[in-house]
């Protein structure tokens, strides 16, 4: 397979299970590079490294169940890593180096990472060394509120929340058009009326909708109509979709506050509308292919309390 060598992952090569049928149709390169050809993604860069949502990690090949979140601690080696496993679901084996044990699905196969004993990080002295791209989450079906944004190309919208405190899952989807189960094609031709938008599933007890609208403005231009960077249509108009009440005072009040500040924000605000989860290679598209957004980047909006004008 060849794979760029721009992606600067390390190569070990290995036999699977994993079917290439089920490869191609599931598995973007950078998942095929990890799970069949055991390869390594960067130290520091996969989306679970740091990841505190309650729920369970899949494997992305099968989707498989494999790991708890209450097995999951922070080592400080880079990668997300886990004391236990969900009982049958991983399987060990001498690693090609002759050193180390490698940890596979034990229902794919598909590779994982590696597992060290006896370093005493946790009173189970064990640690699962695992790659974010060989993983799915599914949070725990616990209370949780929601919240729908867009603002220019979901992917970027949906990297970046997905990183905030406190969010348990960001989809990413088409919302406000008047077209039934729309498609990106059709999405994207301006024939349906719906804006690329993400559904935000978060924990009311970790974080709360000011939060994350402020974090919505912070992360793409509301000053700009029909476009977000090089992205121009209607589709990628900015947009708040308020639940309640509450969710519509808040947004106006943060508006009124960046207009205050001088920023002209277009930002519509429209009662929340049937919302249409995007096919599923749109979904979580940066971390999969192990890049960054290209329009969506942060900058500081709203001034903290205390500070100067």
């Amino acid at each position: 397979m060849d794979l760029p060598h721009s992606l600067g992952w390390q190569y070990l090569a290995g036999g699977t299970r994993i079917t290439e049928q089920l490869l191609i149709e599931n598995l973007t390169r950078a998942e095929q590079f990890v799970l069949q050809h055991k390869g390594t993604e960067p130290a520091n860069t996969g989306r679970f490294t740091d990841h505190e949502a309650t729920g369970t990690y899949h494997c992305r090949a099968c989707d498989a169940a494999l790991y708890r979140s209450t097995d999951k601690f922070h080592s400080g080696c880079g990668w997300p890593s886990f004391d236990d496993e969900i009982a049958d679901a991983v399987r060990h084996a001498r690693d090609a180096d002759g050193h180390r044990t490698e940890i596979l699905c034990a229902t794919c196969d598909g590779h994982l990472g590696h597992v060290f004993a006896g370093e005493r990080l946790t009173e189970k002295n064990t640690r699962h060394c695992v790659n974010s791209i060989s993983l799915r989450f599914e949070s725990d079906p616990t209370e949780h509120a929601t919240a729908w944004f867009a603002g220019g190309c979901f992917w970027g919208v949906e990297y970046h929340f997905e990183r905030a405190p406190g969010v348990l899952k960001v989809s990413s989807g088409y919302m406000g058009g008047h077209v039934e189960q729309p498609d990106y094609r059709q999405v994207c031709d301006g024939v349906t009326g719906h804006a690329e938008a993400v559904q935000v599933q978060f924990n009311p007890a970790r974080t709360d909708f000011e939060t994350l609208a402020k974090l919505f403005f912070e992360i793409h231009d509301p000053t700009e109509v029909d476009r977000q960077g090089p992205d121009i249509g209607t589709q990628y108009r900015s947009a708040i979709y308020f639940a309640d009440e509450a969710q519509r005072q808040t947004a106006e009040r943060l508006i009124n506050q960046l207009r205050d500040q001088g920023l002209n924000v277009v930002t519509e605000l429209t009662p929340v509308a049937k919302f249409w989860p995007a096919e599923d290679y749109h979904q979580e598209y940066y971390a999969r292919h192990a890049k960054q957004p290209y329009c969506h980047t942060y900058t500081k909006r709203f001034q903290q309390s205390g500070e100067e004008g």
